[in-house]
């Protein structure tokens, strides 16, 4: 097999920032797998920006290629579900942490981390998506599995202008939503309203209280935030309120009563985007379908292979929206 290129990750002496290089590597340089996937696309998320920089110690063995998820074509595959020139998409179980991802123009996969591009998604389309996007839909898809409904009130959704928060807003307003998106970046207002965002908040007024509740506003919360947010985020949930939570960047800790779970049935909900496959082909689905956003050409930022580097650096300094993809030269 011909060599390829890869950003490929190496430990320095000293156990600090990973040394970041472009390198040509052949196939059994990869981790093993049985499918060889040609990447047409991966993504840039913000665990892939602080893996990258060696923060909090993402990845523990090196070399490594980053990557945490991939669209691309099956190029040989030793596993009977897969063939060649079957497209597909890979996230999580593990990649570009524990085995290399995505940031190369190929990857060997095993045949059980690997999904079929469900029918009416490009490539593009779900690079695009990726694991924020199904980070999103999972979110939605258990709301609505615990109640959540369009009359149940507005939706708020924290660290709006996030991959994550993006997706949820396009799929919750196109679902009849009406959504709150929570945003100190004030240039960013014109973006969530195309997203369709009907009010716009500031995080100031998501301040500590020793009361156990405050006024009753969101049928439900899409949080990526944490902390002393998602402690307002309860305080403040209607009867019978939906919240999920699958964010820290605001802090792992938040103050918290039974109350507002004992007198209004709210209901906080623990997303883990690292789903068993069954949930993934379920959740992919409806993002083909009848959760499709509607404005993904919005919500992405197309970049060139050779500059990931600093789109990483970019989004650890809160410089980045929605979703940035990397058209990979194999694309």
């Amino acid at each position: 097999m011909k060599t390829f290129q890869a950003l490929r990750l190496f430990e320095t002496e000293a156990g600090g920032i990973p040394d970041a290089r472009f390198v040509t590597l052949s196939e059994d340089e990869l981790s093993p797998g049985n499918v060889l996937i040609r990447v047409a696309y991966t993504s840039v998320n913000y665990k892939d920006a602080l893996a990258a920089a060696g923060i909090n110690r993402i990845i523990r063995n090196y070399p490594r290629i980053g990557g945490i998820d991939l669209t691309g074509t099956v190029a040989r595959s030793e596993d009977s579900r897969f063939q060649e020139g079957d497209q597909v998409i890979v996230h999580g179980f593990g990649l570009g942490v524990d085995r290399d991802g995505g940031y190369a123009e190929y990857a060997r996969i095993d045949g059980d981390m690997v999904l079929h591009l469900p029918e009416g998604l490009g490539l593009f389309d779900a690079a695009v998506l990726g694991v924020a996007g199904y980070t999103a839909a999972l979110s939605v898809h258990w709301m609505e599995h615990n109640g959540l409904t369009p009359a149940g009130g507005p939706v708020i959704v924290t660290g709006a202008t996030g991959g994550v928060a993006s997706v949820a807003i396009d799929i919750l307003s196109g679902r009849g939503y009406s959504v709150a998106a929570m945003t100190g970046k004030a240039e960013a207002h014109a973006y969530l309203r195309e997203l369709g965002a009907a009010e716009i908040l500031d995080p100031a007024i998501a301040v500590p209280s020793s009361r156990p509740m405050d006024s009753a506003r969101w049928g439900g919360a899409v949080d990526s935030v944490g902390g002393e947010v998602l402690g307002w985020i309860l305080r403040t949930l209607a009867p019978e309120g939906v919240a999920a939570s699958f964010g820290n960047a605001g802090g792992a800790e938040f103050g918290a009563s039974v109350l507002p779970f004992i007198l209004r049935g709210a209901r906080l909900i623990g997303i883990n985007g690292n789903s068993p496959m069954a949930l993934r082909e379920v959740v992919w689905n409806k993002l083909a379908g009848e959760y499709r956003p509607r404005h993904l050409d919005r919500i992405a930022e197309v970049v060139t292979f050779d500059q990931l580097p600093g789109v990483m650096e970019n989004m650890r300094n809160r410089l980045t929206r929605g979703r940035t993809v990397v058209r990979m030269r194999s694309a």
